[in-house]
């Protein structure tokens, strides 16, 4: 209609998800954000766990089809952790805060494997601390919900809700059970993390992806702006036939 009206829309977007999950971009924006408040977020919370002796703390971290966040996530909570000064003496370790397991939706789990490993962490330290992927093992939680006959509700789009399949309360019931865990929570930093101002990194990449939209609006090129992984990462409108989510 528009064209045949001569008038010519141009289509500019910017790649926005804390998930960085989108092809064919090295990063979206958002997500370096996300993970530096999602460790933020563990570092208070994790404190619980030297409340109750064999404590296991699940957090779950966003992310459906992608791990990239859960794993960034961790990887900066471990920067802030070896800032932290630790007092043994009054049973307060680096080890009881420390991350001992992580689980990706890219990933397969041998759970008999995983259970005798962390089985011996929580016999010695006491505590066993867990980041795992809002889509992590989401098709066998399914398949057991299934065969018990419930029911598992689709989004707008057809993905089962995430909300109602509820990762994080899966592990913690599986896990606690064979982990004899006295003390069991889980922690889901997404909210938290997503509702954040942007921090330096993203600013930065966030500027130069608008003002390249702009630019790229008022040349009449369309398409995603973003650091294209396919050309070297260089900041440009991508195709839209080239964007793919998940």
């Amino acid at each position: 209609y528009l064209a045949t009206n001569n008038y010519p829309l141009i289509v500019v977007g910017l790649p926005k998800t804390i998930d960085n999950d989108v092809y064919p971009f090295k990063q979206s924006l958002g997500a370096f954000t996300a993970a530096d408040q999602g460790a933020r977020f563990f570092l208070n919370v994790v404190k619980e766990s030297s409340a109750n002796p064999r404590a296991l703390t699940i957090h779950e971290v966003m992310g459906r089809n992608c791990g990239w966040l859960t794993y960034k996530t961790a990887q900066y909570y471990r920067k802030y952790l070896g800032k932290v000064k630790f007092l043994p003496e009054f049973g307060l370790t680096r080890e009881r805060q420390e991350i001992h397991a992580i689980y990706l939706p890219e990933c397969k789990i041998n759970f008999k494997m995983e259970i005798a490993r962390l089985l011996k962490v929580m016999d010695e330290v006491g505590a066993v601390n867990i980041f795992v992927s809002e889509g992590a093992c989401v098709k066998e939680i399914i398949a057991e919900m299934r065969k018990r006959g419930e029911e598992v509700p689709v989004d707008a789009f057809g993905h089962p809700r995430l909300d109602k399949v509820n990762v994080g309360q899966y592990f913690a019931k599986r896990f606690g059970e064979l982990l004899g865990a006295e003390k069991t929570q889980v922690f889901k930093s997404g909210y938290f993390a997503r509702s954040a101002a942007p921090c330096k990194k993203d600013l930065d990449l966030i500027q130069k992806c608008c003002a390249l939209a702009v630019d790229s609006a008022l040349a009449g090129v369309g398409g995603v702006v973003g650091k294209d992984e396919d050309d070297s990462n260089t900041i440009r409108a991508c195709e839209f036939t080239r964007v793919k989510g998940g």
